[in-house]
C-alpha cells in the first residue's frame, strides 16, 4: 500500500497502468474488447467467435518446459474434463493442486494459452501436480453447475483408475483447492462443501485454499468499484453481466453464490475449512471486496493468511511481467506451512 493508504483515486491507477509493459496492456485491451464482442444482446454467447479469437492449447504428452500434460474425461455425461500437468524428473511425493480458471462462469478454458502457460509454470516451480478443470460454462448451465462440476473434478481423485493419469507419486493427502476470479469464488464453495464432510472423498484430503483475486460481489457499490474507472481487463458493466448470465433467473447479486458474506448467505462458523490464501490486487475493482472476504473469514475464525500486490491488475498472475514470478515464488511459503 502507498503510503498506508490504498490507491483510490485514477492518478495512482493511471501511473501504475503506466508501467506495465506494452505486452501486457494489449493483451488487456484485447481481452476487454473480446468479452464485448462475443456477448449477445439476448444475455448469450457467441462461443464460435470466442473459439476463433481465443484458441486452444491441445495436452502435450511430451514435456515441454520440464512438465508433459494429459486430458482426462471425468464426466461423458455433462463433458466436463480435466487437463494434468505433471513435472518430469524427481520421485519425492508432489503435493496436488486442482485449479478453477476463471472468466465469470461464462468464458475461457483449462486449454486457454494464458492458463496452460501458468499450471505449466507453477507445476515445475512449485513441484505440483497440477489438474486444471474444464467445467461447463454460463449462460447455457446456470447456477449451480460450475460449483458440482469442480467438485466432481476433486472427487474424480478417488477413483481406483486415477493412476492411470496420475503419477505414482501424487500425494492425495496434500490437496489445494486453487482459482482465479470466478475460480476463486469456486474454491469457497466448493471449499465449503468439501469441509462440510456430507460426501466421501477417501484418500482426498484438502489441506489448503488459494483464492486468487476472487470474483464476489452484491448489490451494495463498494469504493473500488465506484472510483477505479479505465482499470484493465474488467468494468463493472461486464461483472454485472456476468452475475446475470450465472445467477439464478431473477435472483440479485446479493444471492449467496455472489455475496459469500452477505444478508442471504449460511453461518460457516462450524464449517473448519482449510487454512486460506486471499491474494488482492490493489488495481481490481473487486478489490474491496476481496478484502471483505478475508475480513468474513476472519470473523468465522478460519485461518486466513492475505498477500496485497499494489500494482496488481485483475488477473496479472496469467501476465508476461515480473509480478507473475513473484506471485509464484510467494505461494512457496503458504504451501510450506499448511
Amino acid at each position: 500500500m502507498k503510503n498506508g493508504r490504498l490507491p483510490y483515486d485514477q492518478q495512482d491507477v493511471d501511473a501504475i497502468i503506466a508501467k506495465l509493459p506494452w505486452r501486457v496492456r494489449w493483451i488487456c485491451w484485447a481481452a476487454k474488447l473480446c468479452a464485448f464482442l462475443t456477448r449477445r444482446s439476448n444475455g448469450t454467447v457467441n462461443r464460435t467467435l470466442l473459439s476463433w479469437v481465443t484458441p486452444k492449447l491441445p495436452a502435450t504428452h511430451t514435456p515441454n518446459r520440464g512438465v508433459y500434460t494429459r486430458d482426462a474425461i471425468i464426466d461423458p455425461v455433462t463433458g466436463v474434463w480435466v487437463r494434468l500437468f505433471i513435472p518430469v524428473g524427481e520421485d519425492e511425493r508432489l503435493p496436488v493442486v486442482v485449479y478453477f480458471h476463471g472468466g465469470g462462469f461464462c468464458l475461457l478454458s483449462a486449454a486457454q494459452q494464458s492458463y496452460d502457460i501458468f499450471c505449466r509454470r507453477l507445476a515445475k516451480r512449485r513441484r505440483v501436480v497440477v489438474l486444471s478443470v474444464e467445467y461447463r460454462l454460463a449462460p447455457d448451465h446456470k447456477f449451480p453447475a460450475a460449483y458440482d462440476d469442480c467438485f466432481a473434478a476433486l472427487a474424480w481423485l478417488n477413483n481406483a483408475d486415477v493412476y492411470d493419469y496420475l503419477p505414482r507419486n501424487a500425494d492425495l493427502a496434500r490437496c489445494f483447492l486453487m482459482g482465479d476470479s470466478a475460480g476463486g469464488n469456486i474454491v469457497h464453495h466448493v471449499g465449503c462443501r468439501v469441509a462440510e464432510g456430507k460426501e466421501e472423498l477417501g484418500a482426498v484430503r484438502v489441506v489448503g485454499h488459494v483464492l486468487i483475486q476472487p470474483f464476489f460481489g452484491g448489490e451494495e457499490r463498494t469504493p473500488s468499484e465506484i472510483n477505479l474507472e479505465n482499470v484493465p481487463l474488467i468494468t463493472v458493466e461486464l461483472t454485472d453481466w456476468f452475475w446475470r448470465a450465472f445467477l439464478p433467473e431473477g435472483a440479485s447479486r446479493d444471492h449467496p453464490a455472489a455475496n459469500v458474506s452477505g444478508p442471504n448467505c449460511g453461518d460457516i462458523s462450524a464449517v473448519e475449512l482449510p487454512p486460506s490464501l486471499v491474494v488482492v490486487g490493489g488495481v481490481d475493482i473487486l478489490r474491496d471486496w476481496q478484502l471483505r472476504y478475508a475480513e468474513y473469514l476472519k470473523k468465522m475464525d478460519e485461518e486466513v493468511k492475505l498477500i496485497f500486490y499494489e500494482e496488481g491488475i485483475h488477473g496479472f498472475h496469467t501476465m508476461p511481467y515480473a509480478l507473475s514470478s513473484q506471485f509464484i515464488d510467494d505461494l512457496s511459503n503458504f504451501f510450506n506451512e499448511v
